[in-house]
């Protein structure tokens, strides 16, 4: 019997004959669906928000929900990969993220669907750094995993876009399929897993539980705050608004302290000691702020003003989708000619424009003359963008520092997701109820006028102003968050400029110096 057993452990170790080509198509399927997820429900928020009865405000957590947890939880999932292998670490979290997804198309409440959606990010926390990783241990270098990085590349960067797609195409057939997709894909990637990819060796290091609780907890009392701020008859100076925000600071401050203790931190701070990686790190959170409120946003009014099909909307963001690859393909052939802050600052120059073009829509907008060319330039700023702060983020890293400088790299984007889309929310209902108190007194004024003259607005008639009033304040609400998002991405645009002054020689020497070693 222990001879059987140690046979059976030894084939669960290391797969009887790996397939590159099928490895490759696991890695790729689990990046693809964890990265699409954050962006998938866009397009069906609309439906789910009349569904599950939640209010303009609170939809926002559907999408929020999801990258708070992944952003929050990505130092840990890294680390866990480390100490317990990481195609463990793989296969758990991709099985959690598709029993989370069964959850989330099954929920018959707004709160069930909001608990499967942050169990859905942490199952991508645990599979996203050990899928990367794993390319590493199980694709031999060279061209092999050369291919294997160009498609896991790929994967990440289109998957935005290819989420608002595909979840316009489910979306048409019922919302709920944008949660129900997931669960055969990832059933079959966690059970070919352990056939096809190598596993990592564990390491002897500890857990940074406290690390792990203190960041955790400290990241999600900020969002909440913001996001509280931003519902209806909401304000700055409610409790539930003031506390969540203070002590999510003030957590976070104790996730600094308790990071600069431990032996094994989640984030070793002489990660962040270094002005290029800082700097790019905090320029990263920024993007992530404009770029998941441009989806969620644009999203809602292209359906909800434009009126545009769940199918129409999401095909209406494949010109990002083409941007995004075609400037990251040009910036990697840059990259070892041109310096780092002119490639990204070009990009920043341009996602900046981009987003002030979306502050000039109105309800009269039309997709090709106000829309395609902003979505279009998004697209190519922000793979200008992408390329060569991924570089600066991780240059000169230690080997024992990459892992947590990449989980720190993503975890930076998502975060500023979700801070992004919650602190943005808040502006947008802000505007959004002005506007509309300022349309009800004058439509009232209307009213009370043609009915002095004899002219009394029949029932249709009422409701059409009503209708067009709403659309007129969602437009002044949007646009104001774009201005704002503008504005995000001009600070992360002149960080980048001003103190990004790493030369893409030095870039080649430290690469040429890690080869060596």
């Amino acid at each position: 019997m222990t001879a059987l057993v140690d046979v059976v452990s030894e084939e669960k170790a290391t797969p009887r004959k790996t397939n590159l080509t099928v490895a490759l198509i696991v890695i790729a399927m689990a990046q693809l669906m964890i990265v699409l997820d954050g962006t998938i429900v866009n397009i069906a928020t609309p439906h789910i928000l009349t569904d599950l009865d939640f209010t303009q405000s609170s939809v926002q957590w559907v999408v929020t929900a999801y990258a708070l947890s992944f952003g929050s939880l990505l130092l840990l999932g890294g680390r866990l990969g480390d100490l317990f292998g990481r195609r463990r670490m793989f296969v758990l979290g991709v099985a959690i993220f598709a029993i989370a997804s069964l959850i989330g198309g099954i929920a018959p409440s707004g709160p069930l669907l909001l608990a499967a959606r942050a169990l859905q990010g942490a199952g991508a926390a645990l599979a996203s750094p050990a899928a990367l990783a794993l390319i590493n241990t199980t694709f031999p270098a060279g061209k092999e995993r050369n291919r294997a990085m160009a498609v896991y590349a790929a994967m990440s960067g289109a998957g935005a876009a290819v989420g608002l797609i595909l979840g316009g195409l489910l979306t048409e057939a019922d919302w709920r399929w944008t949660f129900f997709i997931n669960v055969p894909i990832g059933l079959v990637v966690a059970a070919l897993a352990p056939r096809v990819l190598i596993e990592s060796e564990g390491s002897d290091g500890t857990l940074d539980v406290w690390g792990a609780v203190t960041g955790t907890v400290g990241l999600f009392g900020i969002v909440y705050g913001l996001s509280h701020a931003g519902q209806q008859g909401s304000s700055w100076g409610d409790f539930e608004t003031l506390f969540p925000l203070i002590g999510g600071l003030v957590v976070v401050g104790i996730f600094v302290f308790v990071e600069s203790r431990v032996k094994h931190p989640l984030l070793p701070l002489r990660i962040l000691g270094d002005r290029t990686r800082a700097v790019s790190l905090f320029s990263m959170l920024l993007i992530g702020a404009g770029m998941f409120s441009m989806f969620f946003f644009l999203g809602l009014f292209i359906q909800q003003v434009l009126g545009y099909s769940p199918v129409k909307s999401g095909f209406s963001f494949l010109p990002f989708s083409v941007g995004i690859v075609a400037a990251a393909g040009i910036a990697s052939n840059l990259a070892g000619r041109v310096d780092p802050r002119w490639l990204a600052g070009f990009g920043g120059v341009l996602t900046t424009a981009a987003m002030w073009g979306f502050t000039q829509l109105s309800t009269d907008s039309g997709y090709a003359s106000h829309l395609l060319p902003w979505v279009l330039v998004m697209g190519f700023g922000m793979g200008f963008l992408f390329i060569p702060l991924t570089i600066t983020a991780t240059a000169g890293v230690k080997k024992d520092d990459s892992g947590a400088a990449a989980s720190a790299l993503n975890t930076a984007q998502q975060i500023g997701g979700a801070v992004g889309i919650a602190a943005l929310t808040t502006v947008f209902t802000h505007f959004a109820t002005q506007k509309g108190n300022e349309l009800a007194v004058a439509g009232q004024a209307a009213m009370e006028k043609a009915t002095a003259a004899g002219q009394t607005p029949t029932k249709g008639q009422i409701a059409e102003a009503t209708h067009q009033a709403a659309l007129q304040a969602q437009t002044f609400g949007s646009t104001h968050a774009f201005w704002y998002a503008a504005g995000m991405l001009l600070v992360g645009t002149l960080l980048v400029i001003g103190l990004l002054n790493i030369k893409h020689t030095d870039l080649a020497e430290e690469e040429a110096a890690v080869h060596v070693g």
